[in-house]
């Protein structure tokens, strides 16, 4: 296959791929030209999206796994063999407009609040009630702890959004640029300074009783 990772965008390239590998060993990655740059696309296991933009790296519309492409890094850094198959999810229909800026501390904030959160519920329970791990991930997943209000009516937040730019390190530190919300038709995206986290609302969130940020409020 034609196409090298160019020497400088190697170690963002590779800083992003072993972030999403920690995350999902077996995670592959979508490479979508564009104009002068390549998008590179990838999906952590609670449901959304991470995309981040690098130099011109293929000519077509190619899936690898993530790990070959990491490993191919440390080597002459030419794109591995195409596991086109392998990637199963629609993409955003384009990069959305922006309809809000979050301080990148209340980003952290909102993330830290979630972890402690899970702590209390899972030492105390819910209700006077024991829960089990999972439950509590799913639900503190599906909470939304931000909460946009445009002229269209309301824009949800969902605290995996906020999950998957901590992690993939997109927002930097708290100190960093503002995170930007954004909307393309029925998805909602998150943008850091490093990279964006895309997710599609496909049921009701469920609700911890816990009052959401609202960046107009």
């Amino acid at each position: 296959m034609a196409g090298v990772i160019p020497a400088e965008a190697r170690p963002d390239v590779g800083a992003f791929l072993s972030r999403l590998l920690r995350l999902d060993k077996a995670a592959v990655i979508r490479l979508v030209p564009g104009v002068g740059s390549t998008a590179l696309w990838g999906r952590v296991p609670f449901g959304v999206l991470v995309v981040r933009g690098l130099p011109a790296v293929s000519s077509r519309d190619v899936t690898v796994r993530a790990q070959d492409l990491l490993d191919a890094l440390r080597g002459d850094a030419t794109l591995p063999a195409s596991r086109d198959h392998e990637w199963r999810w629609l993409l955003p229909p384009s990069t959305g407009r922006r309809i809000e800026e979050i301080p990148a501390a209340e980003v952290h904030r909102v993330a830290a609040a979630a972890a402690e959160t899970a702590r209390t519920a899972l030492d105390q329970g819910v209700g006077g009630r024991a829960v089990g791990s999972r439950r509590v991930r799913d639900a503190l997943l599906d909470h939304v702890p931000i909460v946009v209000e445009t002229a269209d009516g309301r824009v949800e937040v969902p605290q995996r959004l906020v999950q998957a730019v901590i992690r993939m390190n997109f927002v930097g530190g708290p100190d960093g640029p503002p995170v930007s919300v954004r909307r393309a038709g029925p998805w909602v995206a998150l943008a850091g300074a490093y990279g964006t986290g895309w997710h599609r609302p496909i049921g009701e969130s469920l609700n911890l009783q816990v009052s959401p940020y609202r960046p107009n409020g």
